[in-house]
């Protein structure tokens, strides 16, 4: 069974852990590949700004960032290992009242993303691919 692990490190929004956890073990599961362990951290745009600047030189929050452990890992390495996403909750709140859903949805929808980039998905350098994937999993998993 594939392990998640969801740290919570923001204190402005409570958020459902254990819900979190649970979508995010079902996500787990549909990996097609060994590599399905991963973990989520909750933080806030004071944090993931940081993060945004300094890994992909933009000066602002972000709503999700995805590092994938495959860029680390040397070929050949027997890792069940994905990465690490860092969500922020701050950003997803606003998005969740913009699109007028609730904020554990607003999550789960960024989760999604961010696990489609672990797998080696580019919204930026494909052809739609992780887009049709997002809103497949979007409709069956929300």
């Amino acid at each position: 069974m594939p392990e998640v692990l969801v740290l919570n490190r923001q204190r402005r929004h409570a958020v459902p852990l254990k819900r979190l956890r649970r979508f995010a073990l079902g996500l787990a599961g549909r990996a097609r590949t060994e590599a399905a362990d991963f973990s989520v951290i909750l933080t806030s745009d004071r944090t993931i700004r940081r993060y945004n600047r300094r890994f992909r030189e933009k000066d602002e929050p972000t709503d999700v960032l995805s590092f994938p452990a495959q860029d680390a890992q040397p070929a050949r390495v027997d890792n069940p290992y994905l990465g690490d996403m860092m969500i922020s909750i701050e950003t997803a709140y606003r998005q969740a009242l913009k699109r007028n859903h609730s904020l554990e949805r607003e999550i789960c929808t960024l989760m999604i993303h961010g696990w489609l980039h672990l797998l080696g998905f580019d919204h930026e350098l494909d052809q739609g691919q992780m887009r049709r994937k997002e809103l497949r999993l979007q409709r069956e998993l929300l």
